[in-house]
């Protein structure tokens, strides 16, 4: 499955966003660090997230000051986090989705949930907590980010270490070094920091759409019993436990996961247009024309010719009734046009 990364705009700087399969969009919320391009290198996080795809448009993007986002940042805040959410669903034109957020991630999916009671389809929560301060003690806390800043390639693979532990050098060597590509010493420690500050434990009943709570039973990085505790905080909340002790979601059984998610989910068949279904051809230009291909790309990228590709638009076009190659892009991407306005 090909990503294509492209950027949106947000108050406090451009973000960095992949968008792959077709379907209910499910919008993905980074972790402490995260690098679309690196990760996407990775074959266990890449199968994870393609497992997502096969009937959702999965959308992943970079926190700013990370990844392939833009990396100046002075505001470590839910607050913060929350505008760029709201950001990129604005841009994106997103009205009902699915939210699915990992590590502090999913404090911050589960605030925008409390909130947005009405946009949100589903809430998953993978490996997160109600209170950042209860993932160490001070002392911990402390000398965790005082590592990162005085010693980064220190500090990544002590981190790497407790993020898989008993994994094989190889791997957490790879982790290590994506943490270094991802964000500088001083913007890793700010954003750790801003993860032990995080605090939704007053937010989480307030909570009224269907949630998963998924969580590792021998996590290193973040106790199960941490998220147990955020499960039974929201209202109706089912908790799902999987077995080992690396904390990202894709590292131990990622398939088994990825199952238990879609199956949360719900598999929704590919949508249908306004006027009759779109044809495999119809549906593979629209995908391409939502990676912003021209027609005589997509002619190219088909090997068919430049007339045919421009029928194909005219068909798509009258199906769905619209003129507009963005509004093309948009069903592609999210399975439904935006409601006028």
């Amino acid at each position: 499955m090909r990503q294509v990364v492209r950027f949106a705009g947000t108050p406090a700087g451009r973000v960095a966003y992949a968008v792959t399969g077709s379907g209910p969009p499910l919008l993905c919320l980074p972790g402490w660090v995260s690098h679309l391009g690196m990760m996407w290198d990775d074959p266990s996080h890449r199968r994870f997230f393609e497992a997502l795809s096969e009937g959702h448009t999965v959308i992943r993007f970079d926190k700013l000051g990370c990844g392939l986002s833009d990396r100046a940042r002075d505001d470590f805040t839910l607050e913060s986090e929350l505008t760029v959410v709201k950001a990129l669903v604005g841009h994106l034109g997103l009205e009902r989705f699915a939210l699915f957020g990992t590590c502090d991630g999913g404090q911050v999916a589960a605030a925008y949930a409390a909130s947005n009671p009405d946009a949100v389809t589903r809430l998953i929560v993978y490996g997160s907590c109600a209170r950042g301060a209860d993932l160490a003690p001070p002392g911990v806390r402390h000398s965790v980010p005082a590592l990162v800043r005085a010693h980064w390639g220190l500090g990544s693979r002590v981190l790497a270490d407790i993020w898989f532990p008993d994994a094989p050098a190889e791997v957490t060597g790879m982790f290590a070094r994506m943490q270094r590509s991802a964000a500088t010493a001083e913007m890793a420690a700010e954003l750790l920091e801003m993860f032990y500050r995080f605090d939704v434990t007053d937010l989480l009943p307030a909570i009224r759409v269907p949630t998963l709570v998924a969580h590792r039973r021998g996590s290193r990085a973040i106790p199960f019993e941490l998220g147990r505790e955020m499960a039974a905080l929201i209202p109706g909340a089912q908790l799902a436990a999987f077995e080992g002790r690396a904390q990202p979601i894709y590292a131990v059984g990622g398939e088994a996961a990825a199952v238990t998610v879609r199956s949360f989910l719900g598999e929704a068949p590919r949508p249908a247009a306004a006027d009759g279904p779109l044809t495999e051809r119809e549906f593979e230009v629209a995908d391409l024309i939502a990676d912003g291909l021209t027609n005589a790309e997509i002619a190219k990228r088909l090997v068919l010719s430049v007339r045919t590709i421009d029928a194909h638009v005219e068909h798509i076009r009258g199906k769905l009734g619209v003129r507009a190659r963005t509004q093309i892009a948009v069903w592609a991407r999210i399975g439904s046009l935006p409601a006028p306005r």
